[in-house]
């Protein structure tokens, strides 16, 4: 069950902080976060088998990633909702990139899946299971696994939602630090609950860690490759932040021109 916290408004420096654990077959190859090709410049990860990504940024600072959910009447070949939700990395705000995902969802070609976009003035969560919903987000803290946002009866969440408010999260630093304890924290013991799956074909295959600052040159993007539990995040904040540079270089360029 992939896990995602994400801290909303809550700290002035850091809008938009980001904790998220991707569950995924084993045997499934992907490739970790680098820039793509294209306009707007985006990074994220990459699906070797459909091509789609789980979770990236683009230059208007805006975020989009999915989580499965389940979905009663499914498809006989659905379409790819990783494919989407690259797709939904080229929209320019995460209001229009919300409106795409509904438009998309509604035509009954994807599984059951949650759409997460935030930027720095809104933020929405899209329902794609039995029912196709928009929920707006509001500024604080909220937990998203596999069915509704701040579901109060999934016991994951609530797990995940102790675990962070230990502490304070008053500063990305703390939020940072507190996520990847809690995000990359294994079961001490059979039965003891963990963010972390590990299983023979399906489990906990990589990690994200994010922030996203009023100041672009203070942006964060860490990266376990593997279990987060296992092995250390990788540090892709340059990357992050060349992405969230390019409307100032082209603004640069274009006044040069003129």
């Amino acid at each position: 069950m992939t896990i995602m916290a994400f801290q909303y408004k809550v700290v002035s420096e850091a809008p938009i902080l980001v904790a998220y654990n991707r569950d995924e077959h084993i045997e499934r190859q992907s490739m970790a976060p680098k820039i793509q090709s294209g306009r707007p410049r985006v990074i994220c990860g990459i699906d070797r088998k459909s091509g789609g990504t789980w979770f990236g940024v683009n230059q208007h600072s805006m975020f989009c990633c999915c989580l499965n959910r389940f979905k009663k009447d499914v498809p006989f070949s659905p379409r790819s909702r990783g494919l989407l939700c690259r797709e939904l990395l080229n929209c320019h705000s995460a209001q229009e990139a919300a409106q795409m995902a509904m438009s998309e969802l509604e035509s009954g070609s994807y599984a059951g899946v949650n759409y997460v976009v935030g930027d720095m003035n809104s933020a929405h969560c899209i329902y794609g299971g039995n029912k196709i919903e928009c929920i707006d987000i509001k500024p604080g803290l909220h937990i998203f696994s596999n069915g509704n946002m701040d579901d109060p009866y999934d016991e994951l969440q609530d797990y995940c939602r102790r675990q962070l408010t230990l502490s304070r999260l008053d500063t990305s630093v703390a939020f940072l630090a507190v996520s990847s304890r809690t995000f990359s924290r294994k079961a001490e013991f059979p039965g003891r609950k963990s963010l972390i799956l590990e299983g023979d074909t399906y489990q906990t295959v990589s990690s994200i860690l994010l922030s996203l600052t009023s100041s672009k040159h203070g942006a964060i993007l860490q990266y376990a490759p593997g279990n987060p539990g296992d092995v250390n995040y990788d540090d892709h904040s340059a990357l992050l932040r060349q992405v969230l540079s390019t409307d100032r270089s082209s603004s640069k360029a274009q006044n040069n021109e003129n």
